[in-house]
């Protein structure tokens, strides 16, 4: 049996996300998890890089510290596991993303934690920096789970949509039988902006089971106007973050609202992400199913809205489909580290825009 683990931390920056596990044909066998949350100066630090506020002391620190976080959170779950570390493969490190600008005449992808703490602290080889081979051929570098839900979720008698609702939220459509192509692509916010407007208004980091968006009412004209964002009418390939969908985003379209109370505010940002989600999911068939992952689930709110705007059509979770939803995206970077090692291709391009499918990566021997 040969072992893979995984490490994410996506854009609502709380955890580093760990777990170890062995891979069928399809299939995924998890073997230990663990989440090792950010201290809290870390996070601060890294959230003001996020804004640009950061200058090339900061981001270098930043990269040395990150990779440090990572590393422990690599070593605490290989001591967890009781496993001895030259059983496991490879480790694949998605790194923390604090820049993502797809777009230009430069375009790039920073994934901050430096994979040489990784690899020299576990003494595992540590595969890292996914997303800038495709972007070298052209592509988004984003979404590349897709091709991970491809290989595990893929059903020949199906229609599946993988809808994940991390900090941005992003859907992947499988085709029963893969007879059309992969879809995939970020619809714009999930608790990215539910998130930062919390904390801004009441201190806490994240609005527990969506509770203070219970207490509030959605308004339209709000609504309207954060709708008119030119990102959701964008035809994919498509990736976005937090240098679009930020506080200082939410507050831009608030001048023209200053009265809203707070949980108003809230309440219309949960609907935002319902929305732009139910109105970019293919139509094509009413019988397919949606399976929620990411740290959105754990909302009833938002996944009760989301079961309404549904209708007929199926919601559940990942779990359904037997992974749970926490750690689709950790194991998925544990996948493309399998990929990257035995030579095979992470991307798919016609999610990605890139020319063609490429192997990615940068390996840091053991």
């Amino acid at each position: 049996m040969t072992l893979w683990l995984g490490l994410m931390s996506g854009t609502s920056m709380d955890s580093v996300d760990a777990v170890l596990v062995s891979f069928g044909e399809p299939g995924v066998n998890i073997h230990s998890t663990l989440s090792l949350p950010y201290p809290e100066q870390l996070r601060h630090r890294l959230l003001q890089a996020v804004r640009n506020q950061a200058d090339p002391d900061e981001i270098g620190e930043l990269d040395t510290l990150t990779g440090q976080h990572f590393a422990k959170a690599a070593s605490d779950l290989i001591h967890q596991s009781g496993v001895n570390p030259q059983e496991i493969r490879a480790i694949g490190s998605h790194g923390q993303t604090i820049r993502h600008q797809p777009s230009g005449a430069a375009p790039f992808s920073m994934q901050i934690g430096n994979a040489a703490w990784i690899a020299e602290a576990t003494g595992v080889t540590t595969v890292a920096d996914f997303r800038s081979r495709d972007m070298a051929a052209h592509g988004q570098g984003a979404p590349l789970v897709p091709a991970f839900h491809r290989w595990l979720f893929g059903s020949a008698q199906q229609d599946r949509c993988i809808l994940n609702l991390g900090g941005i939220a992003n859907i992947t459509w499988l085709p029963a039988g893969q007879r059309k192509p992969v879809i995939g692509f970020d619809t714009g916010p999930a608790n990215a902006l539910l998130d930062a407007w919390c904390l801004d208004q009441t201190g806490r980091h994240y609005d527990e089971n969506g509770h203070w968006a219970h207490e509030g009412a959605t308004n339209p004209d709000l609504l309207a106007s954060l709708l008119s964002d030119a990102y959701f009418s964008k035809a994919p390939p498509k990736s976005t973050g937090k240098e679009r969908f930020n506080l200082d985003w939410i507050h831009t379209h608030l001048q023209r609202f200053p009265d809203l109370p707070p949980e108003d505010v809230q309440r219309t940002l949960l609907q935002l992400t319902i929305t732009t989600i139910l109105q970019q999911l293919p139509q094509e068939n009413a019988d397919m199913a949606v399976f929620a992952c990411g740290g959105g689930t754990f909302n009833p709110v938002l996944m009760n809205e989301l079961r309404l705007g549904l209708g007929s059509v199926h919601l559940a979770t990942t779990a359904e489909l037997g992974l749970d939803p926490q750690w689709v995206e950790p194991v998925a970077f544990a996948w493309l580290a399998r990929q990257t090692i035995a030579g095979l291709p992470g991307n798919l391009p016609e999610v990605t825009g890139a020319s063609g499918e490429r192997i990615l990566g940068a390996i840091y021997p053991a």
